[in-house]
């Protein structure tokens, strides 16, 4: 497919949750991931990171709070709480430890997806990052997650379009090596240079007119990748 849906981790013990919120995520042309514990909600987020996160406070193996400080320590996409309690400290302090929003239980599905795509939406419009990135013929619509060339659909892996995404976002800056595998790959990959080089020679391959003098991907030699949109 050359359009990937956004990926959204659903961190929560309750199988109903799940069972309901999985289908209404797919349905609302997200991709839904599961975890069951703080565990393995940490885990998934470090192996695969996702576009967003929606985590229960109530875990059974560690509090959630907890797993949202440890989560922010390596994961900088949207994280937000769904929780049973209603106490309005701890709103406060999920708030303060890097939640950008709070859902009470029980909850409407709708209301929770428009707090989800408002979520995604600030987090573009914080980086300064329009939706629609363009270079030559190459366009990158960052909210369909859609990437055409001189008008038709190219074919992407979702590891290529959450590589191309990293490098058009940062807006003609140098995104370095090690932050770009974290981001992608998680931190166990963080020195995989040699993974990089192979994506990013993918992606060449897809995207420039010519991949053996890059236009738009180009390398900084022992440092990085940088997109050129100009």
């Amino acid at each position: 497919m050359s359009a990937h849906k956004p990926r959204i981790l659903v961190v929560d013990d309750d199988p109903q949750i799940h069972r309901f919120l999985g289908p209404a995520l797919d349905a609302a042309g997200y991709e839904p991931a599961r975890a069951d514990t703080g565990a393995a909600g940490l885990a998934a987020i470090a192996n695969r990171p996702p576009d967003a996160v929606i985590l229960d406070l109530g875990l059974p193996d560690m509090d959630g709070k907890t797993a949202l400080e440890r989560a922010r320590a390596f994961y900088d996409g949207p994280i937000l709480i769904l929780s049973a309690r209603d106490r309005e400290l701890e709103k406060i302090e999920a708030l303060d430890l890097g939640a950008v929003d709070y859902v009470e239980k029980p909850f409407h599905v709708g209301e929770l997806l428009a707090r989800l795509r408002a979520a995604l939406r600030q987090r573009l419009n914080q980086k300064g990052t329009p939706a629609v990135i363009r270079a030559g013929d190459i366009e990158i619509d960052l909210i369909k997650r859609l990437v055409t060339r001189a008008g038709e659909p190219v074919r992407l892996s979702p590891r290529e379009y959450d590589l191309l995404a990293r490098l058009a976002e940062a807006g003609g800056r140098v995104v370095m090596h090690r932050q770009l595998l974290t981001a992608i790959w998680g931190p166990a990959n963080a020195d995989d240079v040699q993974y990089l080089r192979v994506f990013v020679g993918h992606l060449r391959q897809k995207l420039e007119p010519d991949p053996a003098a890059p236009r738009y991907l180009v390398t900084e030699s022992g440092v990085g990748y940088r997109f050129v949109s100009d």
